[in-house]
C-alpha cells in the first residue's frame, strides 16, 4: 500500500540524489565559470551577461538541447537565468501549438508569470524592509 510506495520513493531518491546533486554542482559550476570569464575577459556588463544567459536558455530549448542537458546536469542547468529562458521557450512553443501566431507573443509571459510575480514581490518586500538612500557619485 502507501507504506510500500513511500519506501520505494525514498529508495529512488536516495539513489538518484547524489547523481542529481553532483551533476547540478558541475553544471552550475561550469555556467558560473563561463560568466566569470565573460566578466573578466570582455567589456560586457553584468546586465548583458544575464540577458545572454536567458537568451541561451531559449535557444537551448528551441534546438532541443536543454532537456538532455537538464537530464545530465539537473539543477545546475536550471539556474534562474537559463531555466527562465527555457521556460520562455517552452511556453512559446506550447502557446503557438494551441493559439497559433498569437501564442508567440503571449506564451513566454504566461509560462513565466509565477516566477515574475515572485521576483516582483521579493523586490517589493526588500524595498519595504530596507532603508533606501541616494547613491553618491
Amino acid at each position: 500500500g502507501d507504506a510500500t510506495n513511500a519506501q520505494t520513493v525514498r529508495q529512488e531518491l536516495s539513489e538518484d540524489l547524489p547523481q542529481f546533486a553532483s551533476g547540478g554542482f558541475v553544471g552550475g559550476g561550469v555556467l558560473s565559470l563561463i560568466a566569470q570569464l565573460l566578466i573578466d575577459l570582455t567589456n560586457l556588463t553584468p546586465a548583458r551577461i544575464l540577458v545572454t544567459y536567458v537568451c541561451t536558455g531559449v535557444l537551448l530549448y528551441a534546438i532541443g538541447v536543454y532537456e538532455p542537458l537538464f537530464n545530465i546536469f539537473g539543477a545546475g542547468v536550471s539556474t534562474p537565468l537559463i531555466g527562465f529562458g527555457a521556460a520562455i521557450g517552452r511556453g512559446v512553443k506550447e502557446a503557438v501549438i494551441k493559439d497559433g501566431l498569437l501564442g508567440a507573443f503571449s506564451g513566454g509571459l504566461t509560462a513565466t508569470a509565477a516566477g515574475i510575480t515572485v521576483a516582483l514581490l521579493a523586490g517589493l518586500i526588500a524595498s519595504l524592509i530596507s532603508k533606501g538612500h541616494s547613491k553618491r557619485l
